[in-house]
């Protein structure tokens, strides 16, 4: 066997190995039978379309539809609730992801740091939290944007670059998965309009500008085709409405953000302190400055889209991870490899792959601890599985969309969790503040006619608790539907579960 080929050999087995602990480390997903956080409501959106029901009208959410049709798609080949087939399409989503992220990596340098741009991912995605294992928004969004620019970024004999309106399309599919996702077209869009990408590429400043008019029209070109569909399935203004005006900031949770950027950073600090040696090094980056500029682009664009709705949830930090991993893989492939002495003594090989072993332990750990203590259904969709008919509507009061998955019935009402009905500020409690003067307008004159067309058999309050922020006595349509159609029949662990009279 010549050099070549044993080089080839070793890195299909690090290739292999690498996606062997991607698998190990998401068996907490995989093995978990029940939903993952956001997962719940995003289901029981997706059910409704796979039973023949819309998004928007049959079942309210605020992401974009792609996502939903992505779940639908999911559940109409695997079934509904069967969520070991969701955490593979994830585990398959990330696969996907990495993918990309090596090609960007051997794109810009060599196989190596494709690798360890994939690694690095794998393991930094899922951060600390078992949530973050959810096949989420985020998780969602990175694969169209990572090849959205790895098709961008991509070495092309051809001046006219045709490829790059499917570039654009992706980083659309992106944003009408998440909406933050939007923003990372625009450091890429301004990439085709650098100084150093034409001089890299040979490119006059009109053929410049005609990559990124190929961009933009990828770009509007699939949003547009999207429009059409809902458009012709009588949701475009609904769409529109629950995507972007329901998206209001009432309230930015500054010391939350604070703190948990601190702790991302801490967290990820390997990513962190490889991003800075990168961008400090400039002859890494020799006749590569444009994408130098534009990474530095999407890692500040992807703050702001981290930032933007002003809650500072864990899992919105997984969109940072990407643009931190696609900076910071260049300088460990030139630290691991030895074409560079470190630095510093932290950044030694032996002590930072004992660093990153050691963070793998760690979220391991946590993402197994945190799971294990979700596996079991709630005892309100437990009493309302085996009591109820199958046939039988349901309605969940409060922001416990899990409820309607572990019953297996479906939701009485488009208002699948009660934001709408109660203006549930997103992002933590507000003490004091009475969040009714958010309330959707015309929300409960639709809950009413939601009720009218297929009464619920149970509803269940989850707000019982008086310190909880929206009270059923807080609103006189509810209260009064209770106390005069309904009863109560069981006090749960969530709360109250009452019952339909026979007689009405």
């Amino acid at each position: 066997m010549d050099k070549q080929d044993h080089s080839l050999r070793l890195f299909q087995w690090a290739a292999l190995g690498i996606v062997l602990l991607t698998v190990v480390t998401r068996l907490p997903s995989l093995l978990h039978p029940q939903p993952i956080f956001n997962e719940a409501i995003y289901s029981v959106v997706a059910n409704e379309i796979v039973d023949g029901g819309r998004p928007y009208v049959d079942a309210v959410e605020r992401k974009p539809p792609l996502l939903f049709w992505t779940y639908a798609a999911i559940f109409e080949v695997a079934g509904k609730y069967n969520w070991k087939a969701l955490h593979v399409a994830a585990l398959v989503w990330t696969l996907g992801t990495m993918a990309g992220l090596y090609a960007i990596g051997r794109a810009l340098f060599d196989r190596e740091t494709g690798l360890i741009a994939a690694l690095l991912y794998s393991i930094f995605q899922p951060w600390v939290r078992g949530l973050n294992l959810a096949f989420n928004g985020e998780l969602l969004m990175n694969l169209p944007i990572v090849w959205g620019w790895a098709i961008a970024f991509r070495p092309s004999s051809s001046r006219a670059r045709p490829e790059l309106v499917f570039s654009g399309a992706l980083l659309c599919a992106g944003f009408l998965l998440k909406q933050p996702a939007a923003i990372a077209a625009v450091p890429l869009g301004i990439y085709l309009l650098l100084p150093d990408y034409r001089k890299s590429r040979g490119l006059n400043g009109m053929q410049s500008v005609t990559h990124a008019a190929l961009l933009t029209l990828g770009f509007f070109g699939t949003l547009g085709a999207v429009a059409f569909v809902l458009w012709q399935q009588g949701i475009l203004r609904e769409a529109f409405d629950r995507t972007f005006t329901d998206n209001s900031i009432p309230h930015v949770f500054y010391t939350k953000g604070i703190f948990r950027t601190l702790a991302f950073a801490a967290v990820c600090l390997p990513l962190v302190i490889g991003t800075i040696m990168t961008c400090r090094d400039r002859g890494l980056w020799d006749k590569k400055e444009a994408e130098r500029t534009a990474l530095i682009g999407l890692l500040a664009a992807s703050a702001v889209g981290t930032a933007a709705s002003g809650r500072f949830y864990v899992h919105y930090y997984i969109q940072l991870i990407p643009p931190l991993v696609m900076l910071a893989a260049p300088f460990y492939a030139q630290l691991w490899f030895r074409k560079i002495q470190p630095p510093y003594w932290l950044l030694r090989p032996p002590i930072t792959c004992a660093w990153l072993a050691l963070t793998v332990i760690a979220f391991s750990f946590g993402h197994w601890l945190e799971l294990a203590a979700r596996r079991k259904p709630s005892e309100a969709g437990q009493y309302l599985s085996e009591h109820s008919a199958p046939n039988d509507r349901i309605f969940v009061w409060g922001q416990a969309a899990k409820i309607y998955l572990e019953a297996r019935r479906r939701p009485a009402s488009r208002y699948i969790e009660a934001a709408s009905l109660t203006g549930h500020v997103f992002g933590g409690v507000l003490p004091g503040v009475d969040t009714r003067k958010w309330i959707v307008p015309g929300a409960w004159d639709k809950l009413e006619e939601d009720f009218a067309k297929h009464p619920p058999a149970y509803i269940v309050d989850v707000q019982t608790d008086l310190r909880q922020p929206h009270p059923v006595q807080n609103f006189p349509i509810l209260a009064n539907l209770l106390a005069e159609q309904y009863r109560p029949v069981a006090k749960t662990a969530e709360g109250v579960v009452y019952q339909r009279w026979a007689a009405n």
